[in-house]
């Protein structure tokens, strides 16, 4: 009887605690840094200090992330313990359906380094989804596709097309090269965590002209 008391008491102090700290829209999140907002996404840079957390925030959209940074993190949804420790590295992906009444949580830095994530939200659910796919899908959602490319010194893709606006997000430093069916070029050094939104059909190959390997996600409206 005094165990079950205990527990009762145990889980009244965490309801008590979530509910003293309501959750907030993600994009309102302090941590949660709004770096592109338009019809079709909300995209963020998300910086964590060690043993840093987040407050409880709603994601109420289909979502993707890209980790930037090597650490360790817990989650935990409201009203619940926190969760198991996850260790993450740069160009570990996700990309998640969200339910109709949203994803509620808040994240806990246990690292020795500052965690970093980019976070996406999808804001339009297409009735009917395109089936053009620019490549291997790496995940997806009923909203989007990603392609995560893994490029080593001197490789490059193979050439694609993107008929659907796209986010393309570095999750690696790299010397990126883009090259269109012409043979023009672009050349860019970009860092953990650049991006660029393109809205126009866009026909390409992406190659590492740099000396240390490279990652590039590519998230694709459906």
């Amino acid at each position: 009887m005094r165990m079950a008391w205990l527990s009762s008491v145990l889980l009244l102090l965490v309801t008590s605690s979530s509910a003293g700290e309501p959750p907030i829209p993600v994009d309102e999140e302090p941590h949660h840094k709004v770096v592109l907002k338009n019809d079709f996404v909300i995209a963020m840079h998300v910086s964590l200090a060690p043993d840093e957390r987040t407050v409880y925030h709603t994601h109420g959209h289909d979502r993707a992330a890209v980790e930037l940074t090597s650490s360790s993190i817990t989650q935990q949804k409201v009203g619940e313990a926190e969760g198991p420790a996850n260790s993450t590295k740069p160009g570990d992906l996700s990309v998640t359906t969200t339910p109709a009444n949203g994803y509620c949580h808040r994240v806990h830095n246990l690292g020795s380094g500052t965690f970093e994530v980019f976070d996406v939200e999808f804001l339009q659910r297409p009735e009917t989804p395109s089936d053009d796919i620019a490549g291997p899908v790496a995940g997806e959602n009923p909203s989007a596709r990603a392609y995560h490319w893994r490029l080593a010194p001197g490789a490059k893709t193979s050439e694609h097309t993107h008929h659907r606006p796209y986010l393309i997000v570095a999750a690696t430093p790299m010397k990126l090269k883009m090259t269109a069916p012409d043979g023009q070029s672009q050349t860019h050094e970009i860092k953990a965590g650049d991006f660029h939104w393109i809205d126009v059909e866009v026909t390409h190959t992406l190659s590492n002209d740099g000396t240390t390997p490279g990652e590039i996600v590519e998230f694709e409206l459906k």
